[in-house]
């Protein structure tokens, strides 16, 4: 098969010829049709977070099973799945108590054959990853990192909700839990952000303040549910936030993953109010607070993967597009090919598109 190979940090991906075997007894093998372009794989690409090397990268994406192994009685061939690297044993501490996003044994003892999915070249090792590698025509996986959905929704947009749109979503649902006519703030109107206001929106919340410096971004906000915009260029944000919702908000996203955006989203909090950094600030950075702001009992706190669960999750995801209260439609700016990927990653860094989806059947 064709895949995207990062060999080096800091250099494009090449398109190289990757063996992948037969599925293993609990494996799935996919064929890719859709793999969106995450923010979370240019930090790796970046060297900020690190990764064995080489590797093929991607995790946000959605195809057909193809084959299954002899112990996989989830999903058969022709179905359709999303991925979601939020892979799970079942059978650890957290899996039994319900925090499957936080599953501590996928690669102790779940997954020991996984460094030998991929090979190139004269079967020199591959390294997969986040237990996905979705920037290839085929996935193998194990069947745990796999949901099945209604054949009736549409590839492409499917994709989307095995990263980008559960992790916004689910940080507002899931980890926060934001209810009905709370005030809301988030940081970042890229497609996590995005995600988030749509989230904010069908959890009800009574006004959602979108905050990026993007002016077409901010108007997309509002049609997915921002009642409110906040431009970082007109002015000290946290300020503008606290003069528009009278003291602060109930909740913050910080979407971006840096420091500065981190902070002000604790300082933008009303007494009592909460902060969810969901952006992966870069690896050793450390962010600063006032420590008088405990005192009035303001939290912050992280989200993985939006806390999801995601065999529960992205089904009613799906549904939720399905009724027409998730707007999938607005968030993708290009569909390419796999050789167009580099360019597609350039355009990201650049700030020039929402999400980009390689389409494998073009």
């Amino acid at each position: 098969m064709k895949a995207a190979v990062l060999h080096e940090v800091n250099q494009p991906l090449v398109i190289e010829d990757v063996s992948v075997p037969n599925p293993g007894p609990r494996e799935v093998l996919i064929r890719t049709a859709v793999a969106g372009l995450c923010h979370s794989d240019l930090h790796f690409m970046e060297g900020l977070y690190p990764h064995p090397l080489p590797a093929v990268l991607g995790h946000e994406s959605a195809g057909v099973v193809e084959k299954v192994g002899s112990d996989v009685n989830y999903v058969k061939p022709g179905d359709h799945v999303v991925t979601c690297l939020s892979v799970f044993c079942g059978t650890c501490d957290n899996c039994t108590t319900g925090r499957t996003v936080l599953c501590t044994d996928t690669t102790v003892k779940m997954l020991p054959g996984a460094s030998n999915r991929l090979s190139w070249g004269r079967k020199e090792k591959l390294n997969q990853f986040l237990n996905l590698s979705s920037f290839a025509e085929q996935m193998l996986v194990h069947e745990n990192a796999i949901v099945k959905i209604k054949k009736e929704m549409p590839l492409d947009l499917a994709a989307l909700i095995g990263c980008g749109v559960i992790t916004g979503y689910g940080a507002v649902v899931n980890t926060a839990k934001v209810t009905a006519g709370e005030t809301v703030a988030v940081i970042g109107c890229g497609g996590v952000g995005m995600a988030a206001i749509n989230g904010a929106q069908i959890a009800g919340a009574g006004r959602i303040i979108a905050i990026d410096t993007n002016p077409a971004k901010l108007q997309l906000a509002t049609k997915l549910g921002a009642t409110d915009i906040v431009d970082p260029a007109r002015g000290d944000v946290v300020q503008q936030v606290r003069e528009l919702t009278g003291g602060g908000v109930q909740h913050s996203f910080e979407v971006l993953g840096r420091k500065e955006t981190a902070e002000q989203a604790f300082a933008m909090l009303a007494a009592g109010g909460t902060a969810t950094i969901v952006g992966m600030i870069p690896f050793g950075q450390k962010i600063e607070l006032h420590g008088f702001d405990f005192l009035r009992e303001r939290r912050i706190q992280g989200s993985s993967m939006g806390s999801n669960h995601f065999r529960v999750d992205m089904p009613r995801l799906v549904d939720f597009y399905m009724r027409g209260k998730l707007h999938l439609e607005d968030w993708i700016s290009a569909k390419l090919k796999l050789s167009e990927i580099n360019e597609g990653f350039a355009n990201m860094k650049a700030g020039k598109t929402l999400r980009s989806v390689i389409m494998f059947d073009s």
